[in-house]
């Protein structure tokens, strides 16, 4: 079975690293896939048998530095996450260059403020070799692997700009002796090394911001819990409580693990976790969710999951997932980052030798093919996509919205049929049993109805077996019970062999249905029926079942809708039941006693009519169907093999959330086309500026660190997004 590491990157500095450290991990024996994501610097790989210190030892021969999660990274001073972390050197660097720079602003008003050689020098070499190091560091990794990024681009540019001062110097000083001072470059170099520095440094302080919704879940999780044991209450870690624990939660305390609640009634504050605003009030036999605040009762919970298994824990996992997950779109910015560098070298070279041989001007030459190089760092390209994700998800996830991968957010965006199931979906799921009749006499109808259904999680069964209690009919051990999708149950009891189910399995089994019977307008419906010794079937009773419309279910259909989006209704419940919820909704598209096959019959059919299929369930028998859809949309309510095989979980149970998640993938999606646009215009716009003059290295490096800048502050824009309610 495969199984997947993530790993911590230090040391990328644009999209060339991305593709360097998977190709280096993608040869590590034992890797299917690897994603590395610069805007998270992190690495995902998965594949079979995968040794972490393999896979770290493959990232450092590449020039980077990694480590796993649960480890934390030293800071190193020549490793790039020194120089974004840390503001001083920053600052150092920028104190050094200002003297350079402000003699160019005082040429202005025919005021001379130029240092003398020396000291230009002596304020320029540590900026180049101290400050500047990193990049000569990863530049050098980056040649020995056999290609290049930004720190290369940089250290070349900057490297060519001092070295020409130094000639510059140098040639003046032997024709001219001490008299005089030679026009230098020194406040080229330095400006565009402490330009850089800053853009990295407020890029990461950016960067950080776009993971703030996956570090508000971590902080979630409380450190300590109270545990009963032998006999008493004792705070303890809250990772050593166990399945099966009793634990108190006092008001304004963190509930440590998903529990049911067995004493005490409360209302729990379960905004981060679901996005609901409103306190939920929970009393016995109650769910409560983990991380999630008690406010005013004191609460005796039993814990039904811990550690990595709760819900918590598989949200951290769900977010992380997404934000770290390549959209489909960035296989074409992968293929332009590999080949970039060197065609931004192929060009500055071009540049220099152009001016050189057509105007003799070897020093403008020079300094054009550094700008060249400044301005076509490719920061921004790796970042426009993998930002836009990270905080789109991440916003997501706030308002109780779970994005499983980047390729959910692109098949979102299209999406131009939503298909919801009923029950439990656009329904409360949690219908009444309203109507029984019995066709024969017999008392124990109701006792073995009860008994078959005692051990479904079907809302219906639920319902039947609620009935029987209040009605002190209690429940016997059933025999040979199976579960028929999509139909119904059967098995024995007391020694009947019974089935119960839907009108069309009833009528599969050769019954003749009494209509008139049924009197409750647009309810569900099961039958009860008993196999003869003839194997014939005989009818026993019927139990019709009412289920009311969740409260935003038609505000959801018509929201949907102005939005151009059109919305189908598929259902196995009856005909009366499904016409009755339609005309509700205002559905002109809808079909009833649709089985789970049906339903993924049904969709292939609008998707070969040439509809993006989204589909909305929580059942098991939404499975299928979901996993066929464009995309599957399953409310974290139902079952786990629903959200599992959905690409979006809906936290709270709201038909309302459906538009809001197409809203905010369209949203993502759109900031990555932008991302994409901004990228790539200052390089098309830029390059060839800077190739025919117009760009001098400093603005070039100012307009470089500004293109990362509106890359991450244009995905930033999506963390104001808030889920309508």
């Amino acid at each position: 079975m495969s199984e997947q590491i993530q790993l911590n990157i230090s040391g990328m500095s644009c999209a060339s690293c991305v593709g360097r450290i998977e190709k280096a991990l993608a040869k590590v024996s034992g890797v299917e896939q690897a994603s590395v994501n610069l805007a998270s610097e992190t690495a995902t790989v998965s594949g079979l048998s995968l040794v972490p210190q393999q896979l770290i030892a493959a990232v450092e021969k590449a020039g980077y530095q990694a480590s796993l999660p649960e480890e934390k990274a030293e800071a190193s001073t020549t490793g790039t996450g020194f120089y974004q972390q840390e503001w001083w050197p920053v600052a150092a660097s920028i104190v050094l260059t200002l003297p350079l720079v402000l003699p160019m602003f005082g040429l202005l008003f025919g005021v001379d403020w130029m240092l003398p050689s020396f000291w230009q020098w002596l304020l320029a070499t540590p900026v180049q070799f101290y400050f500047g190091a990193r990049f000569y560091k990863a530049g050098w990794a980056a040649l020995k692997a056999g290609s290049g990024n930004m720190d290369l681009l940089v250290a070349i540019g900057t490297s060519a700009a001092y070295g020409l001062s130094l000639y510059l110097w140098w040639s003046f000083n032997a024709q001219h002796g001490q008299h005089g001072a030679p026009h230098l470059y020194f406040e080229s170099s330095s400006a565009v090394l402490s330009l850089v520095l800053l853009g990295k440094y407020l890029e990461h302080k950016a960067k950080k911001r776009t993971t703030d919704a996956l570090k508000a879940l971590e902080n979630l999780k409380p450190a300590v819990a109270t545990l009963f044991q032998n006999g008493q209450w004792l705070e303890v870690k809250a990772e050593t409580v166990q399945k099966g624990d009793l634990v108190l939660v006092k008001p304004g305390e963190r509930i440590p693990v998903d529990a049911l609640v067995e004493q005490g009634q409360s209302h729990v504050d379960e905004a981060l976790i679901s996005g609901e605003s409103v306190p939920v009030p929970k009393t016995l036999a109650d769910k409560v969710t983990g991380g999630s605040v008690n406010l005013d009762g004191v609460l005796q919970i039993r814990a039904t999951a811990v550690g990595a298994e709760s819900t918590l824990s598989r949200i951290i996992q769900l977010v992380e997932q997404a934000q770290g997950a390549k959209a489909p779109v960035q296989a074409l910015v992968d293929k332009i980052s590999a080949i970039f560098v060197p065609a931004v070298l192929v060009i500055a070279l071009i540049t220099l030798l152009g001016w050189g041989f057509i105007t003799d001007d070897w020093v403008a030459g020079i300094l054009n093919a550094v700008a060249v190089l400044v301005i076509a760092c490719p920061c921004a390209l790796g970042l426009a996509t993998p930002a836009a994700i990270m905080a789109g998800t991440g916003s997501a996830a706030r308002s109780g919205i779970l994005i499983k991968d980047a390729t959910a957010l692109e098949q979102a965006q299209a999406i131009t049929l939503v298909v919801f199931d009923k029950t439990g979906t656009l329904t409360q799921g949690k219908p009444l049993l309203q109507q029984f009749s019995t066709f024969i006499d017999e008392p124990k109808l109701l006792k073995w109805a009860a008994s078959l259904q005692q051990h479904s999680e079907h809302p219906l069964a639920k319902a039947l077996v609620s009935y029987a209690t209040e009605h002190q009919v209690t429940a016997v051990e059933t025999a040979e019970f199976q579960v028929v999708a999509g139909k119904g149950v059967l098995g024995k009891v007391e020694g009947h062999d019974l089935v119960l189910g839907s009108s069309h399995w009833m009528q599969q089994l050769g019954l003749e249905l009494p209509q008139d019977q049924i009197q409750t307008s647009g309810a569900s419906v099961s039958w009860l029926a008993e196999q003869q010794a003839d194997e014939s079937y005989r009818l026993l009773a019927l139990f019709c079942f009412t289920d009311e419309l969740k409260p935003d279910a038609l505000q959801a259909v018509s929201l949907l809708k102005q939005q151009g989006i059109a919305v189908a209704m598929l259902t196995g419940d009856t005909k009366a039941s499904a016409t009755s919820i339609a005309q509700q909704l205002q559905l002109t598209h809808w079909q009833a006693e649709v089985l789970p096959v049906e339903k993924v019959a049904a969709i292939q059919l609008w998707q070969q009519q040439g509809y993006k299929v989204a589909m909305v369930g929580d059942g098991i028998n939404d499975a299928p169907a979901l996993a066929q859809a464009d995309l599957g949309i399953a409310m974290a309510s139902g079952t786990e093999v629903a959200v599992s095989a959905s690409a979006m979980t809906l936290m709270r149970s709201q038909p309302l959330l459906v538009s809001a998640a197409l809203q905010i993938a369209r949203l993502s999606f759109r900031k990555i086309q932008q991302n994409l646009f901004w990228a790539f215009i200052f390089n098309i716009v830029g390059i060839p500026l800077a190739a025919l003059g117009y760009l001098n290295p400093v603005i070039a490096g100012a307009a470089m660190a500004c293109s990362s800048l509106v890359v991450i502050s244009n995905a930033l824009l999506l963390q104001r997004w808030k889920a309508k309610e």
